[in-house]
């Protein structure tokens, strides 16, 4: 073995009718994944209550939209509507993979480097289209020749480095807690496994929780510069208190 080799034609599935490599596998266990928060998502919205009986599933959802709410206020000292759902789908989509990671067979998308790469470019195209709708294109791109022209080529290489760093922590986190988990179920006892799986779970939250936090800060770094300024907050009567 002379080092580590990614080959997504390596098959999951050898034997049997379809043969399935990791590039298709993850492909269909992501989809898979939206198709249990798209039906879970149906089956908790299609009876809302406002009046203080509700479902579990309503009062989770609930739960969940405040504290993602209270999280995008606080990191971006901006009101959370207009990200929420963007952040929030993020959030909810790489919690769900990780927890399905203690289904046995299943393999997350999140240990797929295809798959964070696909997160990591929603959250690459997500910020300047933030950035634009809150500050007008040319305010937001006059921000890569800030304070001189010849920084614009610095910041867009910083751009794409940052867009790197999320893809690759993201899949680092996940594809190693996967791989310690195979190889101690090959030297030690059945218990130990089980307790690095749990350990595994909660280090997949911390790290949905802090894709969705980076992301917004990005996202809070290209319209801040517009809620920030002098002229917003003259134009905004709320942001002066």
């Amino acid at each position: 073995m002379n080092g580590f080799e990614i080959n997504v034609d390596q098959p999951l599935w050898p034997e049997g009718p379809v043969v399935i490599n990791q590039l298709t596998g993850t492909i269909v266990f992501t989809w898979i994944v939206m198709a249990i928060l798209v039906v879970g998502s149906r089956l908790v919205t299609r009876r809302l209550s406002v009046g203080t009986s509700m479902s579990r599933g309503q009062n989770l959802l609930e739960v969940l939209v405040s504290t993602l709410s209270s999280q995008i206020r606080e990191v971006s000292q901006q009101e959370p509507g207009p990200f929420l759902p963007f952040v929030g789908t993020l959030f909810i989509f790489i919690a769900m993979s990780n927890l399905l990671s203690l289904v046995p067979g299943f393999p997350t998308p999140t240990a797929s480097l295809a798959t964070t790469a696909a997160l990591a470019t929603c959250v690459f195209v997500a910020v300047p289209l933030f950035g634009i709708a809150s500050q007008g294109v040319g305010r937001y791109l006059r921000q890569y020749v800030q304070p001189s022209i010849f920084m614009l080529p610095f910041n867009v290489i910083g751009e794409l480095s940052r867009t790197l760093a999320l893809a690759v922590r993201l899949y680092g986190n996940m594809m190693s807690g996967s791989v310690i988990g195979l190889i101690l179920l090959g030297f030690v006892p059945l218990f130990v496994p089980i307790v690095m799986q749990l350990f595994g779970l909660l280090t997949g939250m911390i790290q949905a929780y802090i894709f969705a936090v980076l992301a917004m800060v990005y996202i809070a770094s290209a319209t801040q510069a517009h809620t920030g300024s002098p002229e917003s907050r003259d134009e905004n009567p709320e942001s002066r208190g």
